[in-house]
């Protein structure tokens, strides 16, 4: 049977399914595809920060995903639980911010989802619409759906709880209001990070209790940061963030690992499955280069978040300098022949224009992350530089080539 939007169920799912940790239950979200009917698409978030990151938009994209296939998306804002703060893998008790501060935060938060989301297709609630209509008796009513002992299951908690730690009591609420916005939302379907698992399942028991169709939850993985070890975030260092520069953008994308990118590329792109079968071939053949690859999904992000004009400037601008003041105007201009494919490999290139004495020296020197090219990290061993370009290839910090390769 055909989804809302006219697609087959496999290919919905298939791209429901693309970079999600878990689908639970699986065969029960088939099932609400399957009806053909628009299904309610919830994903909330706490406007604790300013400003968001691409780890942030995971989700985000995601709903995009859905909204694609013809259905409601809901962004919640977190205003009322941003009181309290999602204590999930916190070792301490949150500072509450100010009514004042969550307001402004929700106001750029709702600025900036629109870079991804179809703000006509979107609809905005905010949870403090039915929890500041909640009496006394209706908080000590949901909160005697759950014991302490099965709150301490959660692991944050029971790790504080073991090291004596300080559990605030409205800290053991914001599992059952995140819940309950999933009834007061009559939710189909919750996204939500890894770490979330709790809490989404919560809203599974608070649905049945209510006598709804509990939701399905999807579950999306934290995204790595630019060191592609720790999770994105801006206290880290390791982020790009949606008002960032589009220079700064491009630079920051340009120097993530080859590995991270594919990361990027299946939770950041909106390039199709069979696009992203495509171009993985075409690296993994040798026909493009990673770093090419790493260009394209940078000027993707960029006229995302920017616009197309800002993403090829900034495309430009790396052709000449990474950073302003690491590329010296004046640099040593060489000619190298291509050999009988059409180009040259970058080791034999380095040893051939002298910046690097042998080829394992070149090879050492790619390995370890000390070749750019025009700017940007290239780490690829199989890298070949095509014939009839002109480059600036840098090797460590000081040394720099302006190298064109010549047809043989």
């Amino acid at each position: 049977m055909a989804t809302v939007d006219g697609r087959s169920l496999q290919e919905a799912i298939d791209l429901i399914a693309r970079g999600a940790d878990e689908i639970l239950p699986l065969d029960e979200l088939k099932d609400k595809l399957d009806s053909g009917q628009p299904l309610r698409i919830k994903a909330g978030f706490d406007p604790t920060a300013p400003d968001l990151h691409l780890g942030h938009t995971v989700l985000i994209n995601k709903l995009r995903q859905f909204q694609d296939l013809g259905h409601e998306v809901i962004f919640l804002i977190g205003d009322f639980t941003g009181l309290i703060g999602d204590p999930t893998g916190k070792n301490q008790t949150r500072q509450p911010l100010t009514e004042e501060r969550l307001i402004q935060n929700a106001e750029t938060y709702a600025e900036q989802v629109f870079k991804i989301l179809n703000k006509d297709k979107t609809r905005i609630e905010y949870n403090s619409r039915w929890m500041n209509e909640l009496k006394p008796q209706d908080f000590v009513r949901l909160a005697a759906k759950l014991t302490v002992a099965r709150m301490l299951e959660r692991d944050d908690f029971n790790k504080r709880f073991k090291t004596e730690q300080p559990i605030s009591i409205h800290e053991f609420l914001y599992p059952l209001m995140q819940g309950y916005d999933s009834v007061a939302l009559e939710a189909d379907v919750e996204l939500g990070g890894t770490d979330q698992r709790f809490n989404l399942l919560m809203g599974r028991e608070l649905q049945r209790d209510a006598g709804q169709k509990p939701q399905t939850i999807l579950m999306m993985p934290i995204l790595e940061g630019l060191d592609g070890e720790k999770k994105m975030s801006k206290s880290l260092g390791n982020y790009v963030g949606l008002n960032d520069a589009p220079g700064d953008m491009y630079g920051k994308l340009m120097g993530i690992s080859d590995e991270l990118m594919w990361r990027y590329y299946d939770l950041l792109s909106f390039r199709s499955n069979d696009e992203l079968a495509v171009l993985r071939e075409s690296v993994e053949s040798g026909f493009i280069s990673p770093n090419t690859a790493k260009a394209d999904l940078a000027k993707e992000l960029i006229t995302r978040f920017h616009d197309a004009e800002a993403a090829e400037r900034a495309s430009k601008s790396a052709g000449n300098k990474f950073k302003a003041g690491e590329i010296p105007d004046e640099m040593p201009e060489m000619s190298v022949a291509a050999d009988a494919d059409g180009g040259i490999p970058l080791a034999v290139l380095l040893r051939e224009t002298g910046l690097a004495k042998s080829s394992s020296e070149a090879r050492s020197f790619i390995t370890q992350g000390a070749v750019r090219i025009n700017g940007a990290l290239e780490t690829d061993l199989q890298y070949r530089v095509n014939s009839a370009e002109t480059h600036v290839f840098q090797c460590g910090k000081k040394r720099f080539v302006r190298v064109t390769v010549t047809e043989s």
